[in-house]
């Protein structure tokens, strides 16, 4: 074995410039900045982002096959990576499927270099086969932790700093610790430090440019080797989106001397390269745009049907969970499933993978006799760019006019409730009513709640202190009392503890008792009670 792999060595270098982490043994030094871009990633310039549910092995494989050249997996939350080893073994720890190595490209947790291999195949050495991983994390101990577990299993750690979710929020982490500059040199260095591979980072903007060049420099000096800047700010999500500034992009990568990747306003091969061209990146990351064409990095606009039928096929081979099919196949359809919404509400209902298959097939017959009722010269409707069953962008509405209110942008909640004042229903409550014909989005009809005297949640009907069960459970423990509306027992458990340690024999103190027997008895009596 040892033999044939040094025989093996010339050809892989050949084929593939990326060298392993050790070899024979001997650890390798790891590659930073520039050098990792060029040498591990093969100076990657079109990047499939991390998304949540929906970058997964299958997803990211289609990608490739269609000009992506680097793909992350979905965020990953250190704490859980940590303490679960069923988490780590679902998104991390798989075999790579011998079957798929014909394949351009190949995700597989690792870069397979000689005799890792199951065993050569046609042109095995030369499949660039690398991923990032991203965590999201706020305590430098636990992401290392995590990141040492998924280390042997790709070729970057990536720090999520951009996500902008009420989740985060409420689990402090993505883009609400960017204010927490000596949190985040501590995690990166930390981790800068501890593992072999580099350490990478996902960042959203601050309004100001100067503060996110210094922003940027902090996270470079701290030990980031590659940093992807999100041109809009955490505030910009939904429907308040609006335009990424490649203003604030182009500023970093003028200012750091690492590679950026940038994300934002790319919806076709056109955009990545007048992206590059403007900023001076080094690659560009897409998210929404890949999920409405996956061969977006190769300049074309396939038919729908096409990569929907190839996904599937790829699902079959590598399953993931149906909601993660389901989702895909929305977005990609999306243009067509606005003309023929009643197979909208088949793809959201069918439970299997096979009843997918069939609505999508449908669709497909549905678009063919759309196409042969086509008349010459005849314009796609609604103002796109192409025909329904064309793959294309979306382009995501923005806020109503006269959103704006004293200067300030309105929230998504204020949106909403707009949209439920007005007499006609969004789609989306639309939907629900199809689905429950009784359901009423009246507000006068929906039931009142009373209020907890402390945070404002609904409070129990029963709540002898007139809160909600959180509150309800910090007061009654505070003052040991019992609250039987949340079945909390506090006070009643106290007695009972205290009744049963009266009930029981007291021990003679040892300072007090005489010479011991010579049997020993007491001390079997201690040891036994202890």
């Amino acid at each position: 074995m040892d033999s044939s792999f040094h025989l093996v060595i010339p050809v892989v270098h050949r084929v593939c410039p990326h060298p392993p982490s050790s070899y024979d043994g001997v650890e390798m030094p790891k590659l930073e900045g520039f050098e990792f871009w060029s040498r591990t990633l093969g100076g990657a310039r079109h990047v499939v982002a991390p998304m949540v549910d929906q970058s997964e092995l299958a997803w990211r494989l289609l990608s490739r096959r269609h000009g992506a050249q680097l793909c992350y997996t979905p965020m990953l939350h250190a704490q859980v990576f940590v303490r679960d080893a069923n988490y780590r073994k679902e998104n991390l720890y798989c075999e790579v499927c011998p079957e798929d190595r014909p394949l351009i490209v190949q995700v597989t947790g690792e870069f397979l270099w000689g005799p890792a291999a199951k065993g050569p195949g046609p042109g095995w050495g030369s499949w660039w086969l690398w991923r990032l991983f991203q965590f999201c994390a706020n305590d430098p101990e636990v992401f290392v932790q995590a990141a040492l577990l998924a280390q042997d299993h790709c070729d970057a750690i990536d720090l999520n700093l951009g996500c902008p979710q009420m989740i985060a929020k409420r689990g402090h982490y993505g883009a609400f610790l960017q204010e927490e500059w000596d949190l985040l040199q501590r995690m990166i260095l930390l981790a800068h430090e501890k593992l072999s591979v580099p350490v990478t980072c996902k960042i959203r903007v601050f309004p100001d440019i100067d503060k996110t060049v210094r922003y940027a420099r902090m996270l470079e000096k701290a030990g980031c080797q590659l940093l992807t800047v999100h041109g809009r700010t955490k505030e910009q999500k939904g429907p308040l989106s609006g335009p990424a500034s490649w203003e604030h992009i182009k500023a970093v990568r003028k200012a750091v001397a690492i590679p950026v990747f940038a994300n934002g306003n790319i919806q076709c091969l056109r955009d990545v390269e007048r992206c590059i061209q403007d900023t001076g990146v080094q690659g560009v990351m897409s998210a929404e745009g890949n999920l409405h064409n996956p061969a977006l990095f190769e300049g074309r606009s396939p038919a729908v049907w096409e990569l929907a039928d190839e996904y599937l096929a790829i699902v079959q081979r590598h399953p993931c969970p149906l909601s993660y099919v389901r989702a895909h196949l929305f977005k990609l359809w999306h243009h067509t499933l606005q003309v023929h919404q009643q197979l909208r509400e088949e793809l959201a209902k069918v439970k299997t993978l096979e009843g997918i298959a069939a609505v999508s097939q449908e669709l497909k017959l549905r678009c063919q006799e759309d196409m042969s009722r086509q008349k010459e010269g005849e314009k796609p409707a609604g103002g796109l760019p192409f025909f329904h069953w064309i793959c294309q962008p979306y382009f995501r509405p923005g806020p109503k006019e006269g959103s704006r209110e004293n200067g300030a942008a309105r929230s998504k909640r204020a949106l909403e409730e707009e949209e439920g004042s007005v007499d006609v229903l969004s789609k989306n409550k639309q939907k629900k009513q199809l689905r429950n014909p009784h359901k009423t989005f009246d507000p006068s009809l929906k039931p009142k709640y009373a209020k907890c005297d402390q945070c404002g949640n609904p409070k129990g009907n029963r709540c002898v202190f007139n809160l909600c069960r959180g509150c309800c459970k910090k007061q009654a423990s505070q003052e040991t009392a019992d609250c039987p509306g949340h079945g909390l027992l506090f006070k009643t458990k106290l007695e009972k503890s205290l009744a049963w340690k009266g009930a029981q024999p007291r021990l003679p103190d040892p300072q007090q008792a005489g010479p011991r027997e010579p049997t020993g008895f007491p001390e079997v009596v201690g040891s036994a009670l202890a």
